[in-house]
Parts: C-alpha cells; sequence; structure tokens
C-alpha cells in the first residue's frame, strides 16, 4: 500500500489543528476559573463591608460603568 504525500501531509496538518485546539480550549478553560476566582473574591469582599460603604462603592462602580459605556457611543 503506497499512501500519497499528500495524503501524509493532510493527516499531519489535521492531526496539528486538533492539538493547537485541544491546547485553545484548555488555556480558555484556566482563563474562565481565573475569572470566576476573581469575581468570587470581588464579591467577598463588597459582602464583608458594612451597609454604608458597600452602597458608596457599589454606586462608584455603577458610576463609572456609566461613564465608560457613554464615552464608547459618542
Amino acid at each position: 500500500m503506497n499512501v500519497s504525500p499528500k495524503v501524509i501531509i493532510r493527516a499531519a496538518l489535521l492531526l496539528a489543528a486538533a492539538a493547537a485546539l485541544a491546547v485553545a480550549a484548555v488555556q480558555l478553560r484556566d482563563k474562565r476559573q481565573t475569572a470566576e476566582l476573581t469575581v468570587e473574591n470581588i464579591e467577598e469582599q463588597i459582602n464583608a463591608l458594612d451597609p454604608v460603604t458597600r452602597a458608596a462603592v457599589i454606586a462608584r462602580l455603577s458610576s463609572d460603568e456609566v461613564k465608560k459605556v457613554r464615552s464608547q457611543h459618542r
């Protein structure tokens, strides 16, 4: 049985593409886990604040985000 070089190259490219996708999937999963842990940490810190300070922090964060959105739409 004689396999043409073209078939071997295609198989190698498919294998390389599959490996690259697997690596990308692992990296994406790691980044998602990091983001989830960061959000959890921030929520814990905000929840640990007294009610008045917590309200002030949330108001400030909300205000900052509104400013960002408005500046992007100009």
